[in-house]
């Protein structure tokens, strides 16, 4: 056992964070850079240089020979191209280390290789990354040493947004300058900014290494597009806050180090409802470092993971059967001086002002369900939404009985005038304190729901960003905040309209609040009657991007343009398609290179033993029926290769864009599900020794 790690000391000691700065940078220098941060103010390039050679001396004590500008293009992942400190040589034949403010405010990536959705030409190269000094500049250390990373936005030639940091800033200043409108209405002249916070939980799975590279089909696609399931699954729901197991925990422990040292307050780690399944939660931060950290979050757990021979993987489903994984956005709005806007009180019925921000956060909500549920969009969150551990996939509002009751007395008398009371839970053991009691119980179904001083979007896919999730988040409030200001503003009588808007907001949009069961077919049905949309899959829910209404929106509030959402759009549509074509392809290997031949041979050996049993002269109705059914089986997933095959091949010669994607969801993903149900059929009746890869109970059971 080494020396026990002291959080206090090691967090934060690789990131060039304010105290660091403080010690290290010129009185003035600090003041300018934090005005810049608070007030968006522009930088001198004489005071860049200086950060720059700070942070750069900086990096280097810590054992950095690089830089990069870190970014996030539209590829779901983060971007860098590392370039050394070393200038150009000294007559000597010595080398000095320089970091210019130009370097570190600006980078010039190639921005042809990224996606642009039509935005862009091929011979369009030119991109630029742009220094985001609001998100602090850290050292990483892995396999290639220490990197200065440096998080940036990453826009074209002609300045539109490639990336998801720069619309996620954007629509950071729209809710700011839309709250800041709101609270000065009710008298607040102190707060000078509101920002998003945001708390993304992470869930994920991690299987053997070994184990991982005996299957094609994770080492490709990310997920097991075959597979039975083992005779236990997650049914006894022993996994899920269980004992974390040794190997397990000691990954958890160099995860948790890791992320300490970079600033990232990792903060609950437990295991997930499904067998080799995990969660960590950090506390939580403005929207933009949260979707920073959560990226580090990422990487970390797979780089980690490598380390202990395992495989971190983040699929939204890698295994048919049982639980998927997501993350919990956890988002709420924060004044610079400590104020939660959605913090409802002791009192609910009496905080008008929070019954204004609850009531424009339903109008924002229904008004924009279909775009609040593409931010969720992702080929992998198909297979998850509305499964056991996930939201179904229309877009529903859980307030809890007090606030449901709260609003059903505005919409009932105009006026709300008492709130349900929390209460003491009695545990019937005199041993044991009585427990104070939340006045509402909590709702696993809902996929927006209301969690005491924040809302919970539940939706988000485990391997996705969360900074779309926030923009769209960000944005609908704001538009909300701007619609309720402006009546509010030219009212002459401010607590008479105050009075009327709250109820017609909780009346005209009362129709998305739900606190029944998700799950159910009959709130499929009363969904219906409400008119609340049900975009079951990505490529339905991708053209909520350019609709007349939510490109007004965005446009309004400066968040993306036309262009940029079109091209967005044009992107998620190439991406489906992409992430299905692989996902076909790699059935057709499997298949056609390993189950096929491996059930031929099986079946030889069953034949042999029909006639060496029936030359022995006894009975062979047992072999010979197994031979029977085996031999079945197998023309049928012939036959379903076949059909996946002349699909997929149709899908290919296809224009790429929607029509295309609709193809591969509507015809080529039933038809990967026709040559999966033999081959998993096989799995179970084919001796384990034939069979070409490991099993699902090899893969989560034996980790």
């Amino acid at each position: 056992m080494g020396e026990p790690i002291k959080v206090t000391e090691i967090f934060g000691e690789d990131v060039f964070n304010d105290t660091v700065m403080q010690e290290r940078l010129p009185k003035k220098v600090y003041k300018d850079l934090k005005k810049m941060i608070e007030e968006g103010k522009e930088l001198d390039l004489a005071t860049a240089d200086v950060i720059a050679h700070e942070m750069k001396e900086w990096a280097i004590e810590k054992g950095a020979t690089h830089y990069t500008h870190w970014f996030q293009p539209l590829t779901g992942v983060t971007a860098e191209k590392h370039d050394s400190f070393i200038s150009a040589p000294l007559p000597s034949g010595k080398v000095l280390m320089s970091f210019s403010g130009k370097e570190l405010i600006k980078g010039e990536p190639d921005a042809s290789s990224f996606p642009s959705g039509g935005l862009r030409a091929t011979f369009e190269a030119r991109g630029y990354t742009a220094w985001d000094c609001t998100s602090p500049a850290f050292v990483r250390h892995d396999a290639a040493g220490a990197t200065l990373c440096i998080p940036t936005a990453f826009c074209s030639y002609t300045g539109e947004a490639l990336d998801q940091k720069t619309p996620l800033l954007r629509s950071m200043e729209a809710v700011n300058e839309q709250s800041l409108r709101l609270i000065r209405l009710f008298g607040n002249t102190t707060s000078g900014k509101v920002t998003p916070s945001v708390g993304p939980e992470q869930e994920y799975f991690l299987v053997d290494a070994k184990k991982f590279q005996e299957r094609k089909d994770l080492i490709y696609t990310g997920r097991t597009l075959f597979g039975a399931m083992p005779p236990k699954g997650q049914e006894l729901d022993d996994h899920y806050f269980g004992i974390i197991r040794q190997r397990i925990a000691g990954f958890m422990k160099d995860v948790n180090e890791e992320l300490w040292k970079v600033g990232v307050s990792a903060k609950t780690q437990h295991n997930e409802a499904a067998p080799a399944q995990h969660e960590l939660a950090p506390i939580y931060a403005e929207a933009n470092v949260a979707v920073d950290h959560n990226h580090l979050v990422m990487l970390t757990l797979k780089k980690v993971a490598a380390r202990h021979g395992m495989k971190c993987l983040l699929h939204e489903k890698p295994f048919a059967g049982v639980n998927g994984s997501g993350k919990h956005n956890n988002w709420s709005l924060i004044t610079d001086d400590g104020k939660n806007l959605l913090d409802p009180g002791k009192t609910p019925h009496e905080n008008i002002q929070f019954l204004l921000v609850l009531t424009c956060i339903l109008k924002a909500v229904d008004t924009h369900a279909d775009l609040l549920r593409e931010s969720a969009a992702d080929p992998g969150n198909d297979h998850r939404l509305g499964s056991n551990e996930a939201p179904p996939a229309i877009i529903s509002v859980f307030l809890g009985e007090q606030l449901e009751d709260v609003l059903e007395q505005l919409v009932s008398t105009g006026s709300a005038t008492h709130s349900i009371k929390s209460g003491t839970l009695d545990t019937g053991v005199r041993t044991l304190p009585d427990l104070a009691k939340d006045a509402t119980d909590r709702n696993r179904t809902s996929p927006f729901a209301f969690t005491g001083n924040k809302f919970e979007f539940r939706m988000v896919g485990s391997r996705d960003s969360v900074a779309g999730p926030n923009v769209v988040l960000n944005t609908i409030v704001a538009e909300a905040f701007s619609e309720a200001c402006d009546v509010l503003e030219a009212a002459d009588d401010f607590d008479l309209a105050l009075h009327d808007l709250i109820k017609e907001y909780a009346t005209c949009h009362q129709r998305i609040v739900f606190n029944g069961n998700g799950y159910s077919d009959e709130w499929v049905e009363e969904a219906k009657r409400r008119g609340l949309p049900n975009l079951s899959s990505m490529v339905e829910a991708i053209p909520a991007l350019t609709t007349d209404k939510a490109v007004a929106m965005f446009e309004k509030f400066k968040v993306f343009t036309r262009a940029e959402l079109e091209s967005r759009a044009e992107i998620k549509f190439e991406s489906y398609s992409k992430a299905i074509n692989i996902e076909a392809r790699t059935m057709i290997d499997m298949a056609g290179k390993q189950f096929v031949p491996a059930v031929v041979k099986y079946t030889k050996s069953l034949a042999d033993t029909v006639i060496a049993v029936r030359e022995a002269g006894a009975d062979a109705v047992v072999q010979f029926d197994m031979l029977k059914e085996v031999t079945e089986l197998l023309s049928e997933m012939k036959e379903a290769l076949e059909r996946l095959k002349t699909v997929e091949n149709q899908a290919i010669t296809m224009k790429e864009g929607e029509e295309q994607a609709r193809f591969y969801h509507f015809e080529v993903i039933p038809a990967m599900e026709a040559l999966r149900a033999p081959v998993d059929k096989l799995e179970m009746i084919v001796d384990k020794e034939a069979w070409p890869m490991p099993s699902y109970g090899d893969l989560i059971f034996e980790v």
